[in-house]
């Protein structure tokens, strides 16, 4: 994006007058309120225009799948947050999203843009995709990386929600070439890499989403999405029942001290 004067000073996602909201080219109170549910609308909103049934339980699956995931760094930063301004749960929301990067959420998006990149591998050497992901984990290999939307450290057999949501594209008929990547990876990665690498929620959620037809460059708005929900609750239970202290205490138990200690004179004692 070049910075500083723009060439197009357009949106074409909202607008209102006197009378009415149009919101991508549909009436917001007419259209919209009451007759459509929020995944549709979200999709609406993102890409200007509803979603089919199959694109629409395909992207409701996948933001129930992660929506919650327990007390993770994301999470006890929201709540440690709240605890300490209770009155601020737009600074404690910000807190847990701020908290949502590479390791936490952003996966998918890592992950998404892999499986992208697979594809591209394949069209552009006029290869099976099979083999552009079996070059694509060796290269991996090679630098003594991790393999994104592969392996998890307590689902070693299989996550479980990554399988059902495969399972889901599947009943759709949304299942394309993404799934077929991830699946590939999967398949081949253990072999290479000499361990069991199955399939993890964050390699699901981008390979059926993007074959159901949701862009790459808006991935990352659907962890964000079905993240604020959980924070939502989390949020709550806080205001009701605190443990943010709790875990800052908890927290200050478990780290030791392994710094400098202040010189002391023996002569004084």
């Amino acid at each position: 994006m070049r910075i500083g004067k723009q060439d197009n000073a357009l949106t074409a996602i909202a607008t209102s007058d006197a009378e009415t909201i149009t919101v991508r080219g549909e009436d917001l109170c007419a259209d919209l309120i009451g007759k459509v549910g929020f995944t549709d609308y979200f999709w609406l909103l993102v890409l200007g225009r509803r979603p089919t049934r199959a694109q629409a339980k395909m992207m409701d699956a996948c933001l129930v799948a992660i929506a919650e995931h327990g007390l993770v760094p994301s999470v006890q930063a929201a709540r440690m947050t709240l605890a300490a301004g209770p009155e601020a749960w737009q600074g404690a929301m910000a807190a847990g999203l701020l908290g949502m990067g590479s390791v936490v959420a952003g996966s998918s998006e890592a992950a998404g843009r892999f499986l992208a990149a697979v594809i591209a591998r394949a069209q552009a050497d006029g290869t099976e995709i099979e083999a552009a992901a079996i070059a694509s984990l060796g290269e991996l290999k090679a630098r003594r990386e991790k393999v994104p939307g592969l392996g998890h450290p307590q689902h070693s057999a299989g996550d479980p929600r990554a399988d059902r949501l495969l399972a889901i594209a599947d009943e759709l008929g949304v299942s394309g070439p993404y799934c077929q990547a991830l699946r590939l990876l999967a398949r081949h990665a253990p072999d290479i890499y000499g361990r069991p690498l199955p399939v993890n929620v964050s390699g699901a959620i981008p390979a059926t989403i993007l074959d159901a037809g949701w862009p790459v460059e808006a991935l990352k708005a659907v962890p964000l999405l079905a993240r604020t929900a959980g924070l939502s609750a989390h949020l709550y239970e806080e205001s009701q029942r605190p443990i943010g202290f709790i875990m800052s205490h908890k927290a200050d138990l478990a780290i030791g001290y392994d710094g400098a200690m202040p010189r002391r004179d023996s002569k004084k004692g």
